[in-house]
């Protein structure tokens, strides 16, 4: 398999943003910012905005990163979340939230590439930043997802979890 796939085989979707043309994973498909055949190569950069994270159902940056994750685009969901890492500030706490989720993301695609002492490094910290955040933060039942993320790590899930909005009442 040269291109990672989703655990589940049909997650929800939250953007309508179209895909992009493939996943990226290095050293087996073209960059896609540096390489004339990468699916983003010439596009300029996005820069997401800052919201308030409570205002986070209006950010089509957001749930598009979310939808990348859960596709399987982790590369591709690692640049979206940089980019709001960086507008949200690193030290705030959804400037953290967002730094947890570049490592979540960072860590399944180093799972794909078969570097599992590096995705288990990652989804050690990912799990560190995580509990310093609420237990419902922007949409996501925080404590829900680091009790999946523990399963994982301690080999009860073959696959790190999808991220995967609260149902509750007002959250979608």
């Amino acid at each position: 398999m040269t291109e990672p796939e989703s655990p589940d085989s049909a997650p929800t979707r939250y953007s309508s943003r179209p895909f992009p043309s493939y996943r990226f994973v290095p050293g087996r498909t073209p960059h896609p910012r540096r390489n004339p055949r990468g699916h983003s190569y010439g596009q300029p950069e996005s820069t997401p905005g800052l919201f308030p994270a409570a205002q986070w159902k209006r950010s089509d940056d957001y749930l598009y990163g979310i939808d990348l994750y859960n596709f399987a685009f982790w590369w591709e969901s690692h640049e979206v979340f940089e980019g709001l890492w960086h507008a949200s500030g690193r030290s705030s706490v959804q400037g953290n939230f967002f730094q947890s989720l570049i490592q979540l993301a960072a860590a399944n695609l180093k799972h794909f590439m078969g570097n599992e002492a590096a995705a288990q490094r990652l989804i050690h910290a990912g799990i560190i930043r995580l509990q310093n955040v609420p237990s419902a933060y922007m949409g996501i039942d925080v404590r829900h997802l680091l009790h999946a993320l523990q399963a994982h790590r301690v080999g009860q899930y073959p696959h790190i979890p999808l991220i995967e909005f609260d149902q509750g009442p007002g959250n979608i």
